[in-house]
């Protein structure tokens, strides 16, 4: 039905009982599929709790990581520190508050005969390490034990700068075995080149899967690094997005079970990472000298890169470890 308006113009006129059974009618088709949904969801919980699904949940189970990126400032007023550029000589950086400061005594490192350690009350109390690769051909694991190595990290892939190509270091297997069979305690890294968080988590699968049947009692390390002299897929990796990958990497390997940890060389610890994001991961630091100059914490540090070892045949990265992870191997 219609009607005139006063203008002239034609209007509908509602039906409110027409409207109100359309409603209820709507209303009615809603709750039923309501009804519907819950009585299937309580068929599938009943059917999991009665062992009815077919799948079983799987044992090994790896999660993503929760990328946290709230923005906050951590400078404490008035500290600093310096450092050496190559271009403008020496610079600052402000100190972050809220990331952990090394508390390591320098002139409690010592270095005899090729070797540093560090000394607490006149004892020792620092472990030796090495970590190879295939680069360091056949090694005679029980000639390095007898050499006072105590750890080994042993690289089991990389990811090209180039491709992109994940590959399989191809002595990763025989230097595991040989180093646990020698009474080394071994961890293990991967050489990443990740572009994206899907890739550091492919390169932390990869990682896993490859020392799942060995024993593991050192950290598993991300060893993202930058490419000098040629170009590479990474060059253009922002601060955000190399803080994304480590934690995605480091997530995916403590949810495996294993001790997280990042190793970075001093510049490139302080310039390219998000340190106040990554402050909960144990830090491998790569500074080559009689004495570290980083100024936070770091549980490993990598002193040289011109090492000898009985054993191994050529230079060899030379470390020493200020906590013993095999007696904790929970992260």
């Amino acid at each position: 039905m219609s009607e005139i308006n006063t203008d002239g113009k034609t209007k509908k006129k509602f039906n409110f009982k027409s409207l109100a059974i359309v409603e209820a009618a709507v209303i009615l088709l809603l709750s039923g599929g309501l009804v519907f949904s819950l009585a299937a969801r309580n068929n599938d919980d009943e059917a999991v709790m009665t062992g009815a699904v077919a799948d079983e949940k799987p044992t090994d189970i790896r999660t993503h990581a929760v990328i946290e990126k709230e923005e906050t400032f951590y400078q404490l007023n008035g500290k600093k520190i310096l450092m050496k550029d190559g271009t403008l000589g020496e610079v600052f950086m402000p100190v972050f508050a809220d990331v952990p400061a090394c508390t390591l005594d320098m002139d409690a490192i010592e270095t005899r005969n090729g070797y540093s350690f560090y000394k607490e009350n006149g004892d020792i109390t620092s472990i030796a390490g090495v970590d190879v690769s295939e680069h360091q051909g056949e090694i005679d694991w029980n000639k390095v034990k007898a050499a006072g190595i105590e750890f080994a990290i042993i690289r089991v892939g990389y990811r090209t700068y180039g491709g992109g190509e994940i590959v399989l270091d191809k002595t990763f297997r025989k230097n595991i075995e040989g180093a646990d069979a020698a009474g080394i305690k071994v961890g293990a890294y991967f050489f990443s080149q990740a572009v994206t968080e899907e890739e550091a988590i492919e390169e932390a699968d990869v990682l896993i899967d490859a020392i799942r049947p060995y024993n593991i009692t050192y950290p598993v390390i991300f060893d993202w690094e930058m490419i000098y002299g040629d170009s590479a897929r990474t060059d253009t990796v922002t601060v955000e997005g190399l803080a994304d990958f480590s934690v995605a990497f480091c997530e995916r390997v403590r949810s495996a079970g294993y001790h997280p940890m990042i190793y970075q060389n001093k510049n490139t610890a302080m310039m390219k990472l998000d340190l106040p994001r990554l402050k909960d991961y144990d830090f491998w630091l790569a500074e080559y000298g009689t004495k570290p100059t980083y100024y936070y914490d770091y549980k490993i540090w990598q002193y040289a890169s011109d090492g000898y070892v009985p054993g191994i045949s050529g230079n060899v990265d030379m470390n020493i470890s200020f906590v013993d992870y095999s007696l904790n191997q929970q992260s």
